[in-house]
């Protein structure tokens, strides 16, 4: 069974790269809503 470290490094990486995805989504908005405003 993984010990108590290894866990927490886990969930530590696990939160880093929903933090990562988070910031990929607002710049994905932020690029979609550019390209409606040129497209209008």
């Amino acid at each position: 069974m993984a010990n108590l470290r290894d866990i927490r490094r886990r969930i530590k990486s696990v939160k880093n790269t929903a933090q990562i995805t988070r910031a990929m989504q607002l710049v994905a908005a932020a690029k979609m809503k550019k390209a409606q405003d040129q497209a209008l």
